[in-house]
């Protein structure tokens, strides 16, 4: 028997790793065998996440600092990881942010602060890894956490910096896996709809918002612990080597209607 979803050996690293979705991420995929170096700028914090995961399920796990706005930061990251372990096979684009306010009350600072994390962050773990790690080997997946924000707009929590951002994380994977398909690269883009997450939580737990996902998210409900995995798991798999440039919504359905 095959097992599709089987990645023993491979190293994934996930970019913001210390708490929410890229924890449960990564451990999905050290679930599925993968060692796992969990990167963001708490190093307390993604000692934590090494840690647990290793006890858990027993692959190898190291936290790596790193503020993926510094460039320099960046490739000596990647460089440390490619001394630790010798290769990267799989890279989670996940860290991001979120500012909420009118669009006539964003700052120039909130706006670039934005597109400097989510998306030029992005680019340039991409870009580190690519030319490091994944172009001389060959082989690689990148999977960009973007947002069902970056397909369409919203009227319930103006965000525009996000939008533009997250809308900018889309078209970057299609460029990438444009430019990097024929090395063995994939590069597709998960677009998450509503997860509980420490910077969600507040506006999620509001009755109005509630009210507003009942209406607007025609499986009523948000997204629960682990509803994002699979998708991870799916992209990240050796096996997934034809799926390039997938913009893959996991929304509830928010973005059919």
């Amino acid at each position: 028997m095959k097992n599709y979803f089987d990645l023993t050996g491979r190293v994934a690293v996930v970019t913001g790793c210390s708490t929410g979705l890229g924890v449960q991420m990564a451990k999905a995929l050290a679930n599925q065998g993968a060692n796992i170096v969990a990167l963001a700028r708490r190093q307390n914090l993604i000692d934590e996440v090494a840690a647990e995961l290793t006890k858990e399920y027993g692959v190898k796990a190291i936290g790596v600092a790193c503020d993926i706005t510094d460039t320099e930061r960046v490739e000596a990251a990647v460089d440390t990881i490619m001394k630790e372990f010798g290769r990267i096979d799989i890279l989670i684009n996940n860290a991001g942010t979120g500012a909420v306010a009118p669009a006539e009350d964003i700052t120039d600072e909130q706006f670039e602060n934005e597109i400097n994390i989510d998306l030029f962050g992005t680019f340039k773990m991409s870009r580190a890894v690519a030319k490091k790690a994944m172009i001389p080997a060959g082989y690689g997946r990148i999977i960009n956490i973007a947002s069902m924000y970056g397909l369409v707009g919203n009227k319930i929590a103006p965000a525009s910096p996000y939008h533009a951002a997250k809308g900018g994380v889309v078209n970057v994977t299609r460029a990438l896996a444009a430019e990097w398909g024929d090395k063995g690269i994939t590069v597709n883009s998960i677009c998450p709809g509503y997860f509980e997450t420490p910077l969600t939580k507040d506006t999620l737990e509001s009755e109005f918002f509630q009210n507003y996902a009942k209406t607007m998210i025609p499986m009523a409900r948000y997204g629960k612990d682990g509803e994002l995995d699979t998708a991870a798991i799916f992209l990240a798999s050796p096996m997934s080597s034809y799926v390039n440039g997938c913009i893959l919504p996991v929304d509830g359905g928010y973005t059919s209607m």
